[in-house]
């Protein structure tokens, strides 16, 4: 099976940027959705940004649409989460998470592979 484990998070100023890191083993990243999820104090875990390997597109929330890119490297088994310009509602902690491609990315067939966190704190 697939684990995966992101790094990356941290302290960091409004208008900063950060770039959180998805590296997978156990199985190679290609066939699989990758998803950035964010659970902030207080709130629900929600879907920040998503990147299909099968057809290549992408999707982000409407919080973080133009700050935020979603990238990966197949050869590197990694995915990344570039943050921009980023805010104080930024804060929370960030999940990578997997699962078997879908022929629409915005499916909400369910996630089965995740992270353990990474924390990012956006101070004003």
């Amino acid at each position: 099976q697939i684990q995966l484990v992101e790094s990356g998070g941290g302290l960091v100023q409004a208008g900063g940027s950060l770039r959180l890191s998805c590296v997978a083993s156990g199985r190679a990243l290609s066939g699989y959705d990758i998803g950035w999820f964010r659970q902030a104090p207080g709130k629900e875990r929600d879907l920040v940004a998503a990147i299909s390997w099968g057809g290549d597109s992408r999707f982000y929330a409407d919080p973080v649409k133009g700050r935020f890119t979603i990238s990966r490297d197949n050869a590197k088994n990694t995915a990344y989460l570039q943050m921009n310009s980023m805010k104080p509602e930024d804060t929370a902690v960030y999940y990578c998470a997997g699962r078997s491609s879908r022929m629409v990315l915005t499916s909400t067939a369910p996630y089965e592979h995740w992270g353990q966190g990474t924390q990012v704190t956006v101070s004003s």
